[in-house]
């Protein structure tokens, strides 16, 4: 496996891919204005401002492939994707989600995208949210854009949010820059996660675990901001699913703590540099990925909604061991 070149980056990925909506999505302009805007239109966030949310939705967020979301949203209303919806007519799903919707606009249209993981300090500070977030290739400046689908430019930010600042210290560092400054001693871990009313969600090994998010997604892979595979995290869910199933079945294995930082100091290493413009470290990455430190074929589902379950990436479904509350 190489490292993405922009060609790859202009071209969907298997989940980027819209299937049989690929004139809806080119009906949509490629500019972080019209993209951002069906995006929000088409995808309610599942968490943000606590919508009411149908049981059909709560089922929603678990929806990997563009191809799926959109066939949820025709299927509640026909129709252009930047058209305002209902509530109920909406995709329930997250920044992953806007972000994926986005990267399938802008990939439609032949410009290079990709998504990145990290945290924003934005939201919520001083706490830093578990965010993902767009980057587009401009060909006149010759360098990647970074924006959030989810802004708009309405006086409320202190940034450009279609131009974001990048950096450690900007509104967004990646998952690589969180941990290096975390190694580094230079943050508060605690001030990482989903939510500072969660903190069982947020800290070292949650960022930690978002370095391998930040991986799969540089490589193409979207994968769900609550697939995890390789080293065993400790839920008991998850621990009883892998004891119980037979061998190879489940992407985990058991990992010790000082490994798995060992593995995330690397990988962040690389990933910063790549970002630097070091095509040594983006070839590294890619043959990492290629050789092992993807998923192989499934990857373990820890729904937001409380069921977790093995999903087969190549069959595109997944056994669920529990269902939700």
């Amino acid at each position: 496996m190489t490292a993405p070149t922009l060609d790859d980056y202009a071209r969907q990925s298997h989940y980027s891919d819209p299937g049989a909506h690929q004139d809806l999505l080119r009906a949509v302009a490629p500019t972080p204005a019209a993209t951002g805007a069906a995006a929000c239109a088409t995808i309610v966030h599942y968490r943000a401002d606590a919508p009411t949310l149908t049981e059909a939705q709560r089922v929603d967020i678990d929806q990997r492939w563009l191809a799926t979301i959109l066939d949820t949203a025709v299927t509640r209303r026909p129709g252009p994707l930047d058209a305002p919806r209902d509530l109920p007519e909406q995709v329930a799903g997250c920044c992953r989600d806007h972000t994926l919707f986005s990267l399938g606009v802008l990939r439609a249209h032949g410009v290079p995208a990709r998504s990145r993981i990290g945290f924003a300090g934005y939201f919520n500070p001083p706490f830093f949210n578990d965010h993902v977030v767009v980057e587009h290739w401009d060909s006149r400046a010759a360098r990647w854009v970074r924006w959030d689908p989810e802004l708009t430019p309405d006086g409320t930010w202190d940034f450009d949010v279609r131009d974001m600042p990048t950096g450690s210290a900007s509104p967004f560092p990646t998952a690589a820059e969180v941990w290096r400054s975390i190694r580094a001693g230079e943050v508060d871990p605690a001030s990482y996660g989903v939510s500072p009313e969660w903190p069982e969600l947020g800290g070292k090994a949650f960022v930690r675990s978002y370095v391998m998010l930040e991986v799969a997604h540089r490589m193409r892979d979207e994968v769900l901001l609550w697939d995890v595979w390789g080293a065993l995290p400790d839920h008991p869910g998850l621990v009883a699913l892998a004891a119980g199933s037979p061998p190879g079945h489940v992407p985990l294995v058991p990992m010790s703590d000082d490994a798995w930082d060992a593995l995330a100091d690397a990988l962040a290493a690389l990933l910063v540099a790549a970002d630097a413009g070091d095509s040594d470290a983006e070839a590294t990455l890619a043959e990492r990925y290629a050789a092992g430190l993807g998923p192989r074929g499934s990857v373990a589902t820890l729904s937001p909604m409380g069921r977790i379950g093995i999903t087969d990436l190549r069959e595109r479904s997944t056994r669920w061991a529990s269902t939700p509350a």
